[in-house]
């Protein structure tokens, strides 16, 4: 890890170093256009090899489809305990996603014409869950979840298999909890080509949802248009603010938690006192020989940086600018700062509210931007799952009243066919 000081020279060239670019490499983009393009050609073929050629198993078209009774077995394997935890997840999702849908309604204008709204689920979603170092029952939930509380009648998953095609059961049980339609066994930009384009096997979707690799990432932004996407997140991120009085634990622990999703992800802690950062950086060493994931955590905390700020609005200000993924408020008065903050993608008040707990139970989706997208994106909400129509109705009355408006656009733009469509309705009535 970095330590950094306002107090150096450089400090401002090294902070703003941290601001990442989420632009795959020319590699990447011509590895997946390839890919998408064998998909299209040769359909479940080319998804079976491509499978097999990541480390995945050998499937034919028959085998893509997890079946029901694998689902059912998955989900009669669960302790009680994890079924518990699955159903506490999936109902506080259910409760904030039903809580933040977009709601039909409609109004009168100015000349008394009847405008609105009407919000529709979307019909057919694709979901992909993330099965590579680690099976992310918690993303089924957070994705899958929010599509089944906005009333999408068929949400098909698709998710990595282990080398003997198999999937860990507790995901396939929460995916079933869920609502699921259909479980594919399949991962990678040849998964998320298939959802788009369609095989013989996987019929198209009108929408992409789900975290990824570069490679997924990467593909779903390369077939967007001609399917939605959701937003395009990469490798885990965590920005924490701490005063003098925040736990110096419950700090390293936030930073190791987000760090050990794997060797890409960040973290950073931006703090007014020295003694706090070194009590961190302690912690930090102390609790890394605690992992069960050391490979990945080492790899990953080789990106964090601690740094030394001069004071709260500098931290604000530099956490404005990386536009985390979470952010994390080690402070008193937690509310009072988050405020200041316009480019979070998930905000946690006060250091008792460690991020993993938004991980996996808050609920609200723990799909958020990343790579600085939070300046522009919003995480993911039950509102993505639906479709927006604009509706309007006019009486002759309105209409009468509309009319000389609506001519004097049609001279100022020169669109006389449009304003005889109005002026002939008006005559007639």
């Amino acid at each position: 890890m970095r330590l950094l000081s306002h107090k150096s020279r450089g400090f401002d060239r090294e902070i703003a170093k941290l601001n990442r670019q989420a632009e795959p490499s020319a590699q990447v983009r011509e590895t997946v256009a390839g890919i998408i393009a064998d998909i299209r050609a040769k359909g479940d073929a080319a998804l079976c090899a491509y499978t097999h050629k990541f480390g995945g198993p050998k499937l034919n078209s028959a085998r893509l489809p997890v079946s029901q009774a694998e689902i059912n077995k998955a989900s009669g394997s669960l302790t009680p305990a994890v079924r518990k935890a699955l159903a506490a997840s999936l109902k506080n999702v259910t409760a904030f996603a039903k809580k933040s849908l977009s709601k039909d309604w409609s109004m009168k204008n100015s000349e008394g014409a009847l405008v609105g709204e009407r919000f529709d689920p979307l019909p057919r979603v694709g979901v992909y869950v993330p099965g590579g170092t680690a099976p992310l029952v918690s993303t089924a939930i957070m994705t899958c979840g929010f599509a089944k509380a906005a009333g999408v009648p068929e949400i098909v998953a698709v998710t990595p298999s282990g080398p003997d095609g198999t999937v860990a059961p507790a995901l396939l049980a929460a995916l079933d909890l869920c609502g699921v339609s259909a479980i594919y066994r399949v991962g990678g930009a040849q998964a998320i080509a298939a959802l788009a384009y369609g095989t013989k096997t996987i019929r198209p979707v009108t929408k992409i949802f789900g975290p990824g690799n570069s490679y997924v990432v990467e593909a779903k932004r390369q077939v967007f248009g001609r399917v939605g996407i959701d937003l395009l997140p990469g490798p885990s991120e965590v920005l924490v603010i701490a005063d003098a009085k925040a736990n110096p634990v419950w700090v390293a622990s936030d930073l190791l938690a987000q760090s050990e999703h794997g060797a890409s992800s960040v973290a950073v802690l931006l703090s007014d006192s020295e003694k706090l950062l070194v009590s961190v950086q302690k912690e930090i060493d102390r609790q890394m020989k605690l992992s069960a994931r050391p490979q990945y955590l080492s790899q990953a905390i080789k990106n964090a940086v601690l740094a030394h700020v001069r004071n709260l609005d500098q931290a604000v200000e530099i956490a404005n600018a990386f536009a985390s993924e979470h952010v994390s408020l080690a402070v008193r008065n937690p509310e009072k700062l988050a405020k200041k903050l316009t480019s979070s993608g998930a905000i946690y008040l006060g250091d008792i509210s460690p991020v993993a707990a938004g991980d996996f139970l808050a609920g609200p989706s723990h799909t958020l931007p990343t790579g600085g997208a939070s300046k522009a994106f919003a995480g993911l909400t039950a509102s993505q799952f639906q479709r927006r129509t604009s509706l309007v109705r006019y009486d002759a009355l309105s209409l009468r009243k509309s009319l000389p408006i609506i001519e004097s656009f049609c001279a100022v733009e020169g669109l006389d066919a449009h304003g005889r469509s109005v002026s002939l309705r008006v005559k007639k009535a």
